[in-house]
């Protein structure tokens, strides 16, 4: 049986790398959850998603967390857009994927907050029956932390105080609501 070695960088952050060591006949959701277990910040809450890439690292393939398609292409906002074939990370053992001895993956994980992780196949070897795979083998630096009062900060909206009532301006009356009904044909 063989092992792969993965290495995962996070473009964002100069010195993070993690590698791992998981077994070719184990699933992408193996990977996902060794993944979300090695990176502080991860809670495995949020959704993920391989993709399989080229040596571009352009998205050839995409392995779902869960399988969210609506299966009508009606709904495509471009008709010329790039087709990528999707898998279900339970359903999709490794092996079946990696077929260049460098193979390239890029990991997203929470969509509203996207991380993007750049993967690569270092090497395969024999597996070693004494190891429990998979494992997270090496772990330097850490993702940045997100400012939680970000919004409140950046906001800066002045609702103002009660006593400028008399400065408050109706914008709108009777009569310009009656053209614009008149308009519409309400």
């Amino acid at each position: 049986m063989y092992t792969y070695k993965f290495r995962l960088l996070f473009d964002d952050v100069e010195d993070f790398v993690r590698d791992y060591e998981i077994l070719a006949k184990q699933t992408f959701k193996d990977f996902h959850d060794v993944i979300v277990e090695s990176i502080e910040g991860l809670d495995g809450k949020e959704l993920a998603s391989f993709y399989i890439c080229d040596g571009r690292w352009e998205k050839k393939k995409e392995i779902t967390l869960i399988d969210m398609d609506i299966d009508d292409d009606s709904l495509a906002e471009d008709k010329n857009e790039r087709y990528i074939s999707k898998s279900i990370m339970s359903e999709s053992i490794l092996s079946d994927f990696i077929d260049d001895p460098h193979q390239r993956l890029i990991y997203e994980y929470n969509f509203l907050n996207i991380n993007t992780f750049y993967v690569e196949l270092l090497k395969m070897f024999e597996s070693n029956m004494e190891e429990k795979y998979p494992r997270c083998t090496h772990a330097a630096g850490k993702l940045p932390k997100i400012n939680s009062n970000l919004l409140d900060d950046d906001l800066d909206i002045d609702m103002g105080d009660d006593s400028d009532e008399e400065e408050s301006v109706d914008y709108y009356d009777d009569e310009d609501f009656q053209s614009l009904n008149e308009d519409f044909e309400i």
